[in-house]
């Protein structure tokens, strides 16, 4: 039997298993009508295979898992905000209260036992700030780095693929914001954004408080980063064949920005948002510890690294107030990295094996 018949009968077993149509002879034919399904569990095999993507998608789910049952894990009081942190009031003592064995007995704890302890003075529950902690970092981290990324795709798509004058003017502005200092540049526009009554955009009156500020005054600085990755990826890809290929067949400009260079320009800015994700948690964290955005009592993670810092120097008996959101800081962010490793080894075409 010749070689090429034995091809066609393995393509006409394959039809079968797939319930194709008879009519289909071409193996690229065959390729593009499978469904989506096969290359999501091959790409699902490389993330689970790789030491690195399981270690990190195992911390993630904990965390996810954590902010989704956060009701359940600490309950909230009775008609109060669930992100401000609970105080026992019935404390008189102003040191911070080691944590209760005997509250681990049940599951979930009893936050009202300070499993974790507390953060003295104010007597914070270590517990329900972590936990609830979680739901703030999720929340603040996703908007952040989703945000900048958008912007900054659409910014330095247009700058890159444009060029010229369009693209002279946009990167003039990104040097302004790359010449100063990213911590102190966010720190003077959370405090110019805090003395603001609303802000107003597209005619609508948005008013940001507390954590927001801090989150918006980020977003403002961070996006540059993005649109200097994409302008550079961009420049480089618009003079490949391939986009030559497109311009001679009568592709639009949308058409070959969106479906020509995006896709094969994208996986360093991945790379770089699933780091970066980790990275904002703890400028948020930092810009909660020297007293900007998160009020205090709000579940927020730096907010408790701030409540530690008095504790500090006080020996190694208080060492649970500043280990517990360190703790989880670390490993929020050691997560996120280790999901950007893996993605680069598994994504990146330049680090494909040949």
């Amino acid at each position: 039997m010749s070689k090429s018949t034995d091809l066609r009968a393995v393509d006409t077993r394959r039809k079968q298993s797939y319930n194709l149509p008879p009519q289909i002879e071409d193996r690229r034919e065959l390729r593009d009508t499978l469904p989506w399904w096969p290359g999501f569990v091959k790409t699902a095999r490389k993330f689970l295979r790789n030491p690195l993507s399981a270690t990190g998608i195992g911390l993630i789910l904990v965390f996810v898992a954590i902010a989704l049952l956060a009701p359940w894990l600490a309950p909230p009081r009775q008609g109060l905000d669930p992100l401000l942190i609970p105080q026992d009031t019935s404390i008189r003592s102003s040191f911070p209260v080691p944590p209760n064995m005997d509250a681990w007995n049940t599951f979930p704890p009893d936050w009202k036992l300070h499993p974790l302890g507390t953060t003295g003075s104010s007597q914070f529950d270590l517990y329900y700030g972590v936990i609830w902690g979680t739901r703030t970092s999720f929340e603040v981290a996703v908007i952040i780095v989703g945000l900048s990324l958008l912007v900054g795709l659409l910014i330095g798509s247009v700058a890159g693929f444009t060029g010229g004058i369009v693209d002279d003017f946009l990167m003039r502005v990104v040097d302004i914001f790359l010449a100063l200092p990213f911590l102190v540049l966010v720190v003077v526009l959370s405090i110019v954004l805090g003395t603001l009554p609303y802000i107003n955009i597209l005619g609508l009156h948005i008013t940001i408080a507390g954590v927001w500020i801090v989150v918006a005054a980020i977003i403002l600085v961070n996006w540059v980063t993005y649109a200097r990755l994409v302008r550079g990826d961009m420049l480089s890809a618009r003079e490949k064949d391939y986009v030559q290929a497109a311009r001679a067949a009568g592709a639009s400009n949308r058409r070959i920005i969106f479906r020509h260079l995006l896709p094969n320009i994208i996986y360093p800015v991945l790379i770089y948002a699933s780091l970066d994700f980790g990275s904002q948690v703890v400028t948020v964290a930092a810009l909660s510890f020297l007293g900007l955005g998160s009020p205090l009592g709000y579940a927020d993670w730096g907010q408790l690294v701030n409540n530690a810092q008095g504790w500090v120097g006080g020996g190694t008996q208080y060492w649970f107030v500043l280990a517990v959101p360190a703790v989880a800081i670390s490993l929020f962010v050691l997560a996120f990295n280790l999901i950007g490793d893996a993605v680069r080894d598994i994504f990146d075409p330049h680090l494909q094996k040949r």
